[in-house]
């Protein structure tokens, strides 16, 4: 996790296209400006940041499930709740399972655990753009293809991508 970044997701550990899951990992850094004033003496990530991380999940749900085919951007956040603390060097199991995806939105269930008990969950609307109206192709591939993604679909198809 690099929370400066934006970057909340550290790997994919599963994918099922067929069941629309996936499973990825993640892990709070020790240290963060985010911590500075988050607050000091007692940091927390930020219960907005638990959402992003569902978001991501569910956006790289998204982006197999549609074979790179289109960009999915967060419109809305229902039902979140935070229900225990995120501390630095917490070991995050982040979920998603795709509720709907179609007609240029997808819904997806985001759940975040640490130690199988979970601290957060929430659903997900996303609004997908095909790539050719955004410019962000190439750079959301490499990332992708960082967190392990792109492997998990070659694994979840069968080695056909």
């Amino acid at each position: 996790m690099h929370l400066e970044y934006f970057q909340m997701i550290d790997r994919i550990e599963a994918l099922d296209l067929e069941a629309g899951t996936l499973t990825a990992s993640s892990t709070v850094p020790m240290e963060s400006p985010v911590f500075e004033g988050h607050f000091p003496d007692m940091p927390l990530v930020p219960g907005v940041l638990l959402i992003e991380t569902m978001a991501q999940a569910s956006g790289f749900l998204v982006l197999a499930k549609t074979g790179f085919a289109a960009m999915p951007f967060l419109m809305s956040v229902d039902s979140a709740k935070m229900r225990d603390f995120v501390e630095p060097g917490a070991e995050l199991t982040v979920s998603a399972a795709l509720e709907h995806e179609g007609s240029g939105y997808a819904v997806a269930k985001g759940r975040i655990q640490i130690d199988g008990k979970r601290v957060a969950d929430c659903q997900i609307k996303l609004k997908t753009l095909p790539f050719d109206q955004v410019p962000l192709a190439r750079i959301v591939r490499a990332r992708s293809e960082e967190v392990g993604l792109v492997a998990a679909m070659d694994t979840a198809n069968g080695g056909r991508q």
